[in-house]
């Protein structure tokens, strides 16, 4: 093999350049802002010294490193569990499949909630708790399944109503501590423990509803809805950030597209 062999590419290589661009720029999505972005820079970094290694024949030390990269691999299944859970939700939750009209009549890839989610209700029971600074966290599921939460707290199946809201989240109610999982329009768990994110980047004036609506949105596709007992603030949380709106109607309209 000619020493710049590897430079000549076709079209395929092209395709194939471009497809592992996007993987690395989704990768470096769902670990920003976190530690592993270090130790995903660390490995492309080591990748690229093996690779220029094997283009100058040194023989020795590619045969290191690649005896390095190839038992690495284990290791990153550990050390990036997390952001791997995250990445194949990520793509099982994707448009292609939500979309394409091949994957909807396989019914199994993905279920349905049929029961439009009263967004009114909502709102206004969020609007109310936040003037007397009530803390709320809400999870609303889409897609994928939630039972790996729900099992941490207490099952109920009521349809969403504005004082049930209240009720469950009244400082005083036995079921206000956790978050309520909202499904269609109904509630199907309260005291629900979530998954609080590692985030360093976040602001340190939220507290764990916060880090815990961040947490589930992270690794699932839900939304979240977070009313701050010390501030009153509400906040629209979906992909593990923190989405700007400028008032009532304005988060209704998102949170109606979100849900349908």
């Amino acid at each position: 093999m000619e020493l710049f062999d590897f430079l000549e590419f076709d079209f395929l290589d092209l395709i194939d350049i471009t497809l592992v661009a996007f993987l690395l720029y989704y990768v470096y999505r769902l670990i920003r802002g976190t530690v592993a972005i270090n130790i995903f820079i660390g490995i492309i970094i080591v990748y690229l010294i093996w690779e220029l290694t094997k283009a100058l024949n040194m023989d020795v030390l590619s045969s290191i490193l690649g005896k390095f990269i190839s038992v690495g691999v284990f290791a990153l299944i550990v050390v990036f569990q997390q952001e791997i859970r995250k990445f194949l939700l990520m793509i099982g939750s994707t448009k292609f499949f939500t979309n394409n009209k091949l994957f909807q009549n396989l019914s199994f890839l993905q279920e349905e909630l049929k029961t439009t989610t009263n967004v009114d209700a909502t709102l206004n029971a969020c609007h109310k708790l936040a003037a007397s600074k009530t803390g709320v966290l809400l999870v609303f599921r889409r897609k994928n399944n939630l039972d790996f939460v729900k099992t941490t707290g207490d099952e109920m199946n009521i349809n969403i109503t504005q004082p049930i809201l209240e009720s469950i989240f009244y400082k005083n109610s036995p079921l206000h501590d956790g978050a309520a999982i909202v499904e269609g329009n109904n509630i199907t768990a309260t005291r629900v423990i979530l998954p609080v994110s590692n985030e360093k980047n976040i602001p340190s004036r939220f507290g764990l509803r916060h880090r815990a609506a961040i947490g589930i949105t992270e690794k699932t596709d839900a939304i979240a809805l977070v009313v701050s007992e010390e501030t009153g603030e509400l906040s629209y949380i979906k992909n593990g950030e923190f989405i700007l709106f400028q008032n009532t109607e304005e988060l209704s309209k998102m949170l109606r597209e979100d849900l349908n």
